[in-house]
């Protein structure tokens, strides 16, 4: 015995028949197509031995021209005698175990609710709003139509591809349309793409002023999102505003539909036409199918007008034209039908004999099924994720010829991840060769950074990045990051190179010169004190400083060390040992040098004038107090000094920008206490040495170290000269040859006069000799002091 089970074919805008002739709609072909499908899915499942083998599927159809007259039908078939009992158990509910429909969102959101109460299964074949997607809402609602979202991702995967970022979007002004620009926006918020235009249409847009927008903006790529009829009613508009040179990216509403590609063929370079579309299926059986039904000639006469419960005014189409119509979302009509039948034979646990009698089909019981869908249909896999989206199926990426033809050019697909794949090379541009372009603001230049303009990421002003910055364009095209402190770059760079670090080495030639000079001034210091040591009793030794001059070319010596710790990278104990020595032993030869002109000029000028100052000097060895009091000082002034803010090592980065220049660093409010006593000495020596210009030629010291004192101040005005004025590496052996150059002032120009008349004049190195120029100086000073008297 066959049983029949009811399956409830919702379609919308179907648009060629209604339930009375007093509410007729436009025809749409592919809606007739479709409904077609349903038919043949319905009729090829009942022929069937291997699905449902002794069960029939019977099926009503209706049409949803508009919301007032559609909700009857469907109120009576989930009624149960005319009365609606939504709270109590599902007993003795309609016939009807399942929907297949809508088409459309806004009509399924519309009617869905009144068969979520007793979740009757809804299976929507076109309906692709994301909301459908909440369970929780819609229970019982699947659909075998890709959502929104996939649709979308394909539209922006073509977008991005040929880089453009410019684009606006004309959507439906309905349920579906908000939904896709909603996550339009989302999928583009991470991106460079910039929605520079939307517009909702709807019977009230004014496609003239949209369209001057549009080109004021400057914007060629156009995504419509709406379907077939609402797209008619805008190429229309196209082609009266004799819109040109744009690129139209179609949804899977409209990218394979023949009427739209006829509409627009006559219209002069309207551009290109790029779109996502359901792939075209050969569904075997239907071509048969639709001749066979054109062959019964229904509805031929007056009294056979009614057929399939709705008026019927479509016997002149032939059924070339329906085969040929646009057959996006046929096989998810039929795949829907099937996932029902599917449903319904596992849970008649159908065989090879049939199917058990025994069973009541509830709607409930046939969701439950349908959740579980896994069957191959056509080399697709039908299978519903837990929000009942599809799990099977792609999409093709198609171009729409210049001859009207439309080819296939790419495809993506979702599942199980996304892979999106374009052969630009079959697409003919509007612009030739070229690819056209959309953007607001045309790319900076390397090395240039954007400053956004407006609301709008994509406009901007370039500005080239400055010395000592980069762009990383990848990660962050508006900022210029700044290199870090051991990093340089010059204008306009796009990253940072490292700074060379510099510091003067040993193996320098300016180091080798320099230490070999200190390793000469020993050399000779030490020379000198055996020279004076064998003429020790000498006149020109002891008028030199006898035993003191030991002390001076010792600390002239010691001084020199101080040479070696400019070289090599700098530490703490060599920055301090580059200071230490000569503040110390050089402060005591400037000591020593006081000493010296202070008692020459005691001895010719002031020891007649105070007897006792001299008596008393000489007893308690004045001098030599003199200099432990300034050593001791001194001494402590240093420690003092490095143990508070000792010279460290630092780096110098502002001298040059590619360059670190190692130094070190000193406190010189700290060390002022350390300055000050060398140059009081400096100062109180150059007093006394000028106070003795016109002693004795061989007794006059004075004017040596007068002039030791000039070299002296002449080599540290160079060198202070040269810190203003330069800051490289070279300021450290600059540096190390002023303190050799000061201890050399006074080694060649105070002992080197010395030595000659020791070695090459020893006629002069005598006592007559030295006490005859004191008689002289004597006798010609009596005689200035008579002259003076006798005035």
């Amino acid at each position: 015995m066959s049983k029949i089970a009811h399956i409830y074919y919702k379609h919308c805008n179907g648009i060629y028949y209604c339930p009375s002739s007093a509410h007729s709609a436009p025809f749409i072909l592919s809606s007739y197509r479709r409904f077609q499908m349903m038919r043949f899915s319905v009729e090829e499942i009942n022929n069937s031995t291997k699905l449902l083998p002794n069960v029939s599927l019977g099926y009503e159809i209706f049409d949803h021209c508009t919301d007032f007259v559609s909700f009857p039908g469907p109120l009576n078939l989930i009624s149960d005698n005319g009365f609606m009992r939504p709270l109590e158990e599902p007993h003795n509910l309609s016939k009807v175990i399942a929907v297949v429909g809508t088409y459309t969102s806004p009509q399924a959101r519309a009617v869905a609710p009144l068969f979520m109460m007793n979740l009757i299964p809804m299976v929507s074949y076109g309906a692709s709003s994301s909301i459908f997607s909440r369970k929780q809402t819609f229970p019982s609602f699947l659909r075998t139509v890709h959502p929104n979202e996939e649709v979308i991702k394909g539209i922006v995967s073509i977008v991005k591809r040929f880089n453009w970022k410019w684009v606006a979007f004309l959507y439906v002004n309905n349920d579906y349309g908000t939904d896709g620009l909603d996550l339009f926006l989302k999928a583009i918020n991470e991106t460079d793409i910039c929605l520079a235009y939307s517009k909702g249409l709807d019977q009230d847009t004014d496609y003239s002023l949209m369209f001057r927008q549009i080109d004021a903006k400057n914007i060629n790529i156009i995504i419509v999102f709406a379907p077939e009829w609402t797209v008619e009613e805008l190429m229309e508009s196209v082609k009266r505003q004799n819109v040109t040179n744009k690129v139209w990216i179609a949804t899977d509403t409209w990218s394979l539909n023949k009427k739209i590609i006829d509409q627009i063929q006559g219209s002069k370079n309207i551009g290109t036409v790029l779109g996502v579309a359901q792939p075209k299926m050969s569904i075997p059986g239907f071509s048969e199918f639709i001749h066979s039904f054109k062959a019964k000639n229904h509805c031929e006469n007056a009294e056979q007008q009614k057929f399939c419960n709705q008026v019927c005014n479509c016997s002149s189409l032939t059924a070339e034209e329906i085969i040929d119509a646009d057959p996006s979302f046929s096989f998810p009509v039929y795949s829907a039908v099937y996932s029902i039948a599917h449903a319904l034979h596992n849970m008649l646990q159908c065989g090879a004999d049939g199917c058990k009698d025994s069973i009541t089909v509830y709607p409930h019981m046939v969701l439950t099924e349908l959740r579980k869908t896994n069957f191959t249909l056509l080399n697709q896999t039908i299978q519903f994720d837990e929000n009942g989206d599809p799990m099977f199926g792609s999409h093709s990426v198609v171009f729409w010829g210049p001859s009207g033809d439309v080819q296939e050019v790419g495809y993506y697909t979702c599942h199980p991840s996304f892979h999106f794949f374009i052969n630009d090379t079959k697409i003919q541009w509007h612009t030739s060769a070229q690819v056209p372009t959309s953007v607001c603001s045309e790319e900076c230049k390397i090395g240039y950074k954007k400053t956004q303009l407006g609301i709008h990421k994509c406009c901007f002003s370039c500005t080239i990045c400055p010395r000592g910055t980069y762009i990383n364009s990848t990660d962050n095209p508006s900022k210029c990051i700044t290199c870090k402190d051991t990093e340089w770059s010059e204008e306009g760079s796009t990253s940072c190179s490292l700074r060379v670090v510099e510091y003067t080495p040993f193996t320098d030639i300016w180091a080798i010169g320099i230490m070999v000079g200190a390793f000469i001034l020993v050399f000779i210091s030490l020379a000198l004190s055996v020279l004076f040591a064998l003429n020790y009793d000498t006149p020109v030794v002891k008028s030199a400083g006898g035993p003191m001059c030991f002390l001076i070319l010792g600390c002239l010596s010691l001084s020199s060390l101080s040479v070696f710790f400019y070289f090599g990278k700098p530490t703490d104990a060599f920055c301090i040992l580059r200071y230490l020595p000569f503040f110390l032993f050089f402060t005591i030869c400037l000591a020593c040098f006081v000493v010296r002109a202070f008692l020459i000029v005691c001895i010719f000028k002031t020891a007649t004038k105070f007897p006792v100052l001299y008596s008393w000097w000489m007893k308690y060895h004045g001098q030599w107090m003199f200099i432990a009091v300034v050593f001791v000082t001194q001494a402590i002034f240093l420690l003092i000094n490095f143990t508070y803010a000792p010279p460290r090592p630092n780096i110098d980065m502002s001298w040059n920008s590619r360059k670190i220049i190692l130094y070190c660093e000193t406190d010189f409010k700290a060390a002022s206490a350390s300055l000050v006593l060398p140059l009081s000495l400096c100062a109180l020596c150059f007093v006394f040495s000028y106070m003795g210009k016109d002693l004795p030629k061989n007794y006059n010291e004075a004017k040596a170290i007068t002039f030791c004192l000039l070299l002296l101040m002449l080599t540290w005005i160079i060198f202070a000269t040269g810190r203003i004025l330069y800051h490289g590496k070279h300021i450290q052996p600059l540096q190390s040859l002023a303190v050799l150059s000061s201890l050399y002032c006074f080694l060649l120009w105070y002992f080197f006069p010395k030595c000659y008349i020791v070695i090459f004049q020893s006629h002069k190195n005598t006592q007559q000799y030295f006490h005859g120029l004191i008689q002289s100086y004597t006798k010609s000073i009596n005689q200035e002091m008579s002259r003076v008297n006798i005035r």
